[in-house]
């Protein structure tokens, strides 16, 4: 068994009904849809029905048969709400049962109306007013590119490229090639500097949901749109200036990415496990050159096993050293230094970090697998 089953065995037998693991308790959370984007890959790679059914009954908790979400008020324009529906366009497919085109639909709506910042990206939440993180690319991006594909004929792609566009725009630091957590528009925010309204550090995970989100973008986009050779150039830099910063003795990557050197940081799970999904899937796709890149998705995949994973004796998965979480401002005031990002919980499990290793298992293996019968075939 490679390890993207025995992660996914581990999942079931732990939290059979995701919703119900401690600190969920049946709230509608974007948490659900990376652990089930992972479960999806498996689906596809292996044909095992056990995968389809284990997204299927976590899914249909929330599904009503008339398409409506439990859990979800298209009011609180929370970006991290549409996350989740990614899975409806795999239960759609793969059931015909209208309940799950309704539902993304509902979800799809609220991208419609979703308040933007002056140039038209997407704010992160409406309590988090003019404000881009770069978490929510991953959790808004690639559901609303597959729905306009899937439903919408195509049109409007440019209103999802943008998103990445100006991004990055506004959050990269000439310097090191990498990207601020977040940026106000209007400068505003006790975190932000008021000259430039970005947040003061490189965080780790946000940095991976950017890419692992602009890896699924490139996965669907179509190659002939004007937009796809510029989000190509923004996914090599990023893994590029990302690269600079992989640990050297571990192979893996910092909370806070560029201060491995400071007191208190620590090798972060999720983090890690989104650079290698990022960096597997785009040399899968052909965005990444396999001869400049295959070392370093070599080195920090032994290193996601050798530094975060430990094995029970009853043969289940645990994935140690992941953040809870982090954020900017909002009721805890949350000021984004240093401090900060290393003074939130750092657990073992959390279903965003077992959720990005499971599809980082996935897709190393599956490309290992291509590879192997590409040499085979020669």
């Amino acid at each position: 068994m490679n390890w993207a089953e025995k992660i996914a065995e581990s999942v079931m037998k732990r939290t059979p009904k995701l919703y119900e693991g401690k600190g969920y308790e049946g709230k509608w959370s974007y948490d659900y849809g990376v652990v089930l984007m992972g479960f999806s890959l498996l689906w596809k790679r292996t044909g095992d029905r056990k995968y389809f059914e284990y997204i299927r009954n976590n899914m249909d908790v929330f599904i009503g048969e008339d398409g409506r979400v439990r859990g979800y008020r298209r009011e609180e324009y929370n970006i991290d709400h549409i996350n989740n529906g990614k899975l409806l366009f795999l239960l759609y497919r793969e059931t015909g049962l209208d309940k799950y085109r309704q539902a993304a639909a509902l979800l799809r709506a609220q991208l419609a109306t979703h308040p933007r910042t002056s140039e038209g990206a997407f704010w992160h939440k409406q309590i988090y007013p003019y404000q881009i993180w770069l978490d929510g690319l991953y959790m808004g991006a690639p559901f609303y590119l597959e729905y306009l594909l899937t439903f919408e004929g195509g049109s409007g792609l440019d209103d999802v490229t943008k998103q990445f566009i100006l991004c990055e725009r506004h959050t990269k630091d000439a310097e090191t090639g990498l990207l601020y957590h977040a940026w106000d528009e209007k400068r505003v925010q006790p975190w932000c500097d008021p000259a430039t309204g970005l947040s003061p550090n490189f965080w780790g995970r946000s940095l991976g949901w950017y890419v692992m989100a602009l890896a699924d973008v490139l996965e669907l986009l179509p190659k002939k749109h004007e937009d796809y050779a510029e989000l190509t150039r923004i996914f090599r830099e990023v893994l590029t200036a990302l690269r600079k910063y992989q640990d050297e003795a571990s192979g893996v990557w910092y909370q806070i990415v560029n201060r491995g050197d400071r007191k208190g940081n620590y090798l972060e799970a999720s983090a890690s496990n989104m650079i290698v999904f990022a960096i597997a899937k785009g040399i899968r796709l052909g965005v990444l050159d396999a001869g400049d890149w295959q070392a370093t998705l070599d080195t920090a995949f032994k290193g996601l096993i050798a530094e975060f994973v430990l094995e029970t004796k009853e043969g289940w998965i645990n994935l140690n050293k992941n953040c809870q979480v982090a954020g900017l401002g909002g009721v805890e005031e949350r000021d984004g230094t240093f401090a900060y990002y290393i003074s939130e919980p750092i657990i073992t499990n959390d279903l965003k970090g077992v959720g990005a290793f499971l599809q980082a298992c996935a897709e190393v293996e599956g490309l290992r697998e291509s590879q192997t019968v590409g040499l085979v075939n020669l």
